[in-house]
């Protein structure tokens, strides 16, 4: 589904994607598109697919069946730093900074590692990238001082240092209180105008119902639905599915860190 008069170009197009853990077919025969300049919310109880189905995006598990396309190019195959060098980069709903380094090194890496420039043309876009995201204070400490807000900033910058113009967000609220979350919403849509796309995973439902203009559901593995927040919400299998389970309305974080497929 395409909402009418938006940006006629396709970002990224998931064809048939299918992948299996033996007998569990935890992602199965997924098909969604994401439009330049969306926000795309991705939901679903505990176990439907979604951290899976981000996997398969940016290359760290290979599907059994289906293909990924980033502007009409196929990246299935790829490994994961091209597929960041293509202009996806993913962040992580378990918080995992260089702990020898600040912040700002910690940035550093990211846009020359990830986004492949050299030393002082990924120093420049290391700050740009912590002045967009609130954190120059922050910059020669250690990730370690931060608070849990500052740390999910940090996993942000991380991923916009890379270039990337596509953000796929693995419960990036989780954890934050409902003004924190409303901070990073705000954040969000500043970084959407400025021409970065995002897809989120997010079990906040302020989150989801705040900033995505369309969402995908999933239940075990497959695709029930998708459209704009509204209709989702009201789905009769949506509200089955998703909405009847308690852990999912209160903010809370039920995927991670579990260490199961979800």
């Amino acid at each position: 589904m395409r909402i009418p008069g938006w940006d006629e170009d396709k970002l990224l197009e998931c064809r048939n994607l299918t992948k299996t853990f033996g007998a569990l077919r935890a992602v199965d025969d997924v098909s969604f598109a994401l439009w330049k300049g969306e926000i795309l919310g991705i939901i679903g109880p505990n176990g439907a697919g979604k951290t899976t189905l981000f996997n398969l995006i940016t290359g760290e598990l290979k599907p059994d069946k289906g293909r990924v396309l980033y502007r009409d190019r196929d990246l299935t195959a790829l490994p994961p730093f091209r597929i960041v060098r293509a202009g996806i980069a993913k962040t992580s709903q378990i918080l995992e900074p260089l702990k020898s380094l600040t912040v700002l090194e910690n940035v550093l890496v990211a846009a020359t590692h990830g986004g492949g420039l050299g030393l002082k043309k990924g120093r420049d876009r290391a700050w740009t990238v912590l002045e967009r995201v609130h954190l120059t204070s922050a910059a020669f400490l250690p990730p370690s001082s931060l608070s849990v807000l500052h740390r999910r900033r940090l996993e942000l910058a991380r991923a916009l240092a890379t270039g990337a113009r596509l953000l796929l967000l693995d419960e990036n609220m989780a954890g934050l209180s409902a003004s924190e979350v409303a901070e990073t919403l705000d954040l969000l849509r500043t970084l959407n105008a400025s021409g970065v796309s995002f897809i989120l995973v997010e079990h906040v439902m302020q989150a989801v119902t705040g900033v995505c203009q369309r969402l995908v559901v999933l239940d075990l593995g497959k695709k029930i639905t998708d459209g704009v927040p509204q209709d989702v919400m009201a789905h009769p299998k949506v509200l089955e599915a998703y909405l009847g389970d308690a852990d999912l309305t209160d903010g809370k974080d039920p995927d991670a860190p579990s260490g199961g497929i979800s």
